[in-house]
């Protein structure tokens, strides 16, 4: 090779190594910079993708009386709630009230709450009487739609455990007094009852001003309320210091209760709650199974049904469609009843009834035993249920139903008995009366016949023959007296002998 292309080749090659000297560290650098730019977009797209939705609102809505399935319904409501950990519970309440009893578990459920709850007495027309006033004061939020109202908390008083001499029947008749031809909201009334619905007045003021000071709401008013039946309109309400805040719908609720501080019960916690998701919880089948067999209605069908299926399963052994039946109906009515504020003495006038009607069943008296019975049973049935709340009364056309029902049990037990005195014989020896025989052997008005499978002996007229048919007309004894076939039964035959 040519000494001047030699050295244009080493020239090349010089050039050459210098360049790729200088590329490779560039080449490294955007290698690594592509990698780690990757590395960053899959870092940051896992993380989206690991952030979790905030857990939505939880709606809860609280219509009709307050009874034992509504207590069940809210309170198993409020542990789901904080198992999900959700921020809130809207309680949407339209009440007019209830049993204390089942008012008193709503609240100390309410109270006892990880999650905060706010009462929100809607839709527009909605109302929170009675109980509902209790709830809505032990809430964490209460707040209020337009067009609705609270208060009337008068506790309706209750008779004690098994049912007291001074127990009221009527709500307590207690009014604000009159100063002056005016008003005093807030002066303690002149009671007019007996020392029993003083009692319960006085738990009731004082049960509602605990819950006041709690969440720092107006306590005089709510006294008011109690004492006097007092009420509010949501506007008045708010102006009064008893709720929050107006709140037209759920978004608006939200939106106004985000920021506010409420007291839980490991400290004070700042509510978030604007543009939350939420979840409307509708009552399940043992909510809707408890709100049917609650239904005092129900629950005394269901204990009626129950006995006279034991009672007819009894009376006809091995049917045992009956019987089932029966036993299924009588533990749910049973299961009802002690949901219920039950009067004891309406229980044992109901036992009373039903024993005197099985009485009557099996020991006729025409119709003595079963009338007193239905009348134990309609006086059982009108004192049953220990309240005047709304929606727990035992209704007239259920207790004319159980009239009837007894009634009718009675007659046709008196009208069978009375048929039973009449009807003949037709078992032991006197049933053999007017049975047929055939004779074996005679001779001079005696002798022997065979008759119901047996030879016995027998005493007639003369001139009979064997093999002879005739019917018996009277038993002397153990002799049978008889007569030819076709021949008057009450003529005594020539012959007999006792």
């Amino acid at each position: 090779m040519p000494r001047f292309a030699k050295h244009q080749a080493e020239g090349r090659s010089h050039v050459g190594r210098s360049a790729r000297s200088w590329l490779s560290p560039a080449l490294v650098l955007l290698r690594r910079l592509a990698l780690g730019s990757g590395l960053l977009a899959g870092a940051f797209g896992l993380a989206a993708q690991d952030i979790p939705s905030p857990a939505p609102v939880i709606v809860v809505t609280a219509q009709g009386a307050v009874s034992p399935a509504m207590s069940d319904y809210i309170r198993r409501t409020l542990d789901t709630a904080a198992t999900r950990g959700s921020p809130l519970v809207v309680l949407k309440l339209d009440t007019p009230g209830g049993l204390d009893t089942s008012m008193r578990e709503i609240i100390q459920a309410v109270i006892a709450s990880p999650v905060p709850v706010a009462t929100w007495v809607a839709p527009q027309g909605a109302r929170a009487a009675s109980a509902g006033t209790y709830i809505l004061y032990a809430s964490h939020i209460a707040a209020m739609a337009p067009a609705t109202n609270l208060g009337a908390a008068t506790p309706v008083p209750l008779t004690p455990p098994g049912g007291g001499s001074d127990a009221p029947s009527a709500p307590v008749p207690f009014g604000p007094p009159e100063v002056e031809g005016e008003t005093s909201p807030t002066a303690p009334p002149v009671p007019a009852g007996t020392a029993m619905q003083t009692k319960v007045i006085n738990d009731a003021v004082a049960y509602i001003r605990g819950l006041a000071e709690l969440r720092g709401r107006n306590a005089d008013w709510g006294e008011s309320a109690v004492r006097q039946g007092a009420s509010l309109s949501a506007q008045s309400a708010l102006a009064e210091g008893v709720i929050d805040f107006v709140a037209a719908d759920l978004a608006s609720l939200l939106d106004q209760a985000d920021g506010r501080v409420v007291q839980m019960a490991d400290g004070p916690r700042r509510l978030a709650t604007s543009g939350l998701p939420h979840e409307v919880v509708t009552p399940d089948w043992r909510t809707a199974i408890l709100s049917v067999i609650t239904n005092p209605n129900v629950a005394l069908i269901l204990l009626l049904v129950g006995v006279y299926g034991i009672i007819l399963e009894f009376l006809n052994p091995g049917v045992l469609v009956a019987g089932t039946i029966g036993g299924i109906s009588l533990l749910l009515g049973l299961y009802a009843l002690a949901l219920l504020p039950v009067n004891l003495a309406g229980i044992g006038l109901i036992g009373l009834g039903l024993a005197l009607i099985l009485a009557e069943v099996f020991s006729p008296s025409f119709g003595i035993l079963g009338i007193g019975g239905t009348a134990a049973l309609v006086l059982g049935a009108v004192i049953l249920v220990d309240t005047d709340a709304p929606g727990f009364a035992v209704s007239v056309p259920v207790i004319a139903g159980v009239a009837v029902a007894g009634l009718g049990a009675t007659l046709i037990v008196a009208r069978l008995a009375a048929r039973s005195f009449g009807a003949r014989v037709v078992s032991g020896t006197e049933g053999m009366i007017e049975a047929e025989a055939t004779i074996v052997d005679w001779h001079e008005g005696r002798g022997h016949v065979w008759a119901e499978g047996e030879r016995w002996e027998t005493a007639g007229p003369a001139g009979q023959t064997a093999k002879t048919p005739v019917h018996i007309t009277a038993i002397r004894g153990l002799v049978l007296q008889i007569a030819p076939q076709g021949a008057d039964s009450e003529t005594q035959p020539p012959g007999a002998g006792g």
